[in-house]
């Protein structure tokens, strides 16, 4: 009898994501075992406060409050494992009309100077890089007000790091630059991929 491979729901794969962004396998973890395979104690060091914009760094979203666009964009913790990062990306309507929501986000790296990133290739979907889970497609839904949206991003790790986030909720739409705490890196002739917009999880009350 020859077994069927069932395509896993957008629900398991959005699940997927989430997991491995949320697993103890963090991206310092990762990286001290690609950058220290012999386990050679180091000293604790306390995670640094991220440098101040200077006066020529790029615009980007503002601090608090609600945009314009009434569309508040962050990122989360960036993992991985054997070389494969993820990072969720979340939309919150902030303002107080219901917001349609149907494909994949706009996201571009770019780099201390607000510049793209040459090479770095963003697609619809993780096709483009290996050992990402699959995708399965949008499907439209509406974003209420006080809602929030999460989409995953996925890339292999590279020497080089971005520093922005330029993301849109979709390609028609206006992006801003967000600047996430973790590192980015994703260097130049690399892939991002990216999985589309759900709904986020609902907490437990």
């Amino acid at each position: 009898m020859i077994a069927i491979r069932q395509k896993p729901t957008r629900g398991a794969v959005l699940a997927c994501v989430l997991a491995l962004t949320a697993s103890g396998c963090g991206l310092s973890t990762e990286l001290d075992r690609e950058l220290n395979p012999e386990r050679t104690p180091t000293p604790t060091e306390t995670r640094a406060a991220p440098p101040p914009v200077s006066a020529t760094s790029p615009p980007v979203q503002q601090a608090s409050g609600c945009p314009s666009s009434g569309l508040r964009f962050a990122t989360g913790p960036v993992n991985g494992a054997m070389g494969l990062r993820a990072m969720t990306l979340s939309m919150t309507n902030c303002g107080d009309q219901p917001y349609e929501v149907n494909g994949y986000p706009s996201v571009s790296v770019l780099d201390e100077a607000g510049d793209p990133i040459p090479g770095v290739r963003t697609i619809e979907g993780t096709e483009g890089v290996p050992m990402a889970s699959e995708d399965t497609g949008p499907e439209p839904f509406t974003l209420a007000p006080g809602e929030t949206a999460e989409a995953g991003l996925v890339w292999r790790m590279a020497a080089e790091e971005g520093t922005y986030l330029n993301v849109a909720p979709d390609k028609d739409r206006d992006a801003v630059n967000v600047r996430p705490e973790w590192p980015l890196d994703i260097g130049p002739e690399n892939i991002l991929g990216t999985h589309p917009w759900a709904p986020a999880p609902k907490s437990a009350s």
